[in-house]
């Protein structure tokens, strides 16, 4: 486990390092399929969004302890043409609402889901509305989708999740499928393994962990902070 960390943090580092420009991509974008080819129904073993799920996790950020809430709705939303489910995300900061978001994925004929845009907002004491950076949507000022999970992961493979000049440019890399976890929620010796980065803050490198089934089941920062979540429960609405 150690040695796979340390392997994954060597290749971090070059990510970061990479020259912004004369050389070729280190997380391309793919080429967006036509709207008929999306569904909005996400059903990718990796990151299954059924309506009516709530997962919960917590953690810490910002030196707080954070306790997110994720909502699938079982609202579809056309964005730039395409059915996206919506995704309601609360986050809990000492257990005050800091931050609500609505996020919009799809799925294609192959089975990438595909991430289509956010609107996210920062919240002060009172629940007023602060900050609205890093919200974007697919269609709008040159905004562009990316995929967030391939349909059938591979070490190597890499992909841009999300494009908006300045406020959105998040990229993922496969780094294992056999990697150990242990969550309150689940254990698995077979999980996926995501490293996370964005241009926007080069020195920062977050790690995911998906167990097949479930999804998302922890997520924390190796570089340039301190932020973790792991997933406690998960519940369906009948």
């Amino acid at each position: 486990m150690v040695a796979r960390v340390v392997l994954a943090l060597s290749v971090a580092l070059a990510v970061v390092a990479a020259p912004a420009s004369g050389a070729a991509p280190l997380s391309g974008a793919a080429p967006r399929p036509p709207a008929s080819d999306f569904t909005g129904r996400v059903d990718n073993p990796w990151l299954p969004f059924t309506p009516g799920t709530t997962f919960v996790y917590t953690g810490a950020k910002d030196g707080k302890s954070a306790r997110d809430v994720v909502f699938v709705t079982r609202r579809v939303d056309l964005i730039d043409g395409v059915p996206c489910v919506a995704i309601s995300d609360r986050l809990y900061l000492n257990g005050r609402l800091a931050e609500r978001t609505t996020d919009w994925y799809t799925q294609d004929k192959q089975g990438n889901v595909w991430y289509f845009g956010e609107a996210t907002a920062e919240l002060d004491k009172a629940g007023h509305v602060t900050n609205t950076e890093g919200s974007w949507r697919t269609g709008r000022d040159g905004a562009e989708p990316g995929i967030f999970m391939p349909a059938h992961p591979r070490v190597g493979q890499s992909f841009r999740q999300e494009y908006y000049k300045g406020q959105a440019e998040d990229h993922f890399r496969v780094l294992d499928l056999h990697a150990s976890v242990s969550v309150p929620y689940t254990k698995s010796t077979n999980a996926l393994l995501t490293m996370e980065w964005t241009p926007l803050e080069p020195g920062v490198i977050d790690h995911k962990l998906y167990v097949r089934g479930i999804g998302n089941v922890e997520e924390h920062t190796i570089k340039g902070g301190d932020e973790h979540q792991r997933l406690v429960s998960v519940t369906h609405a009948s």
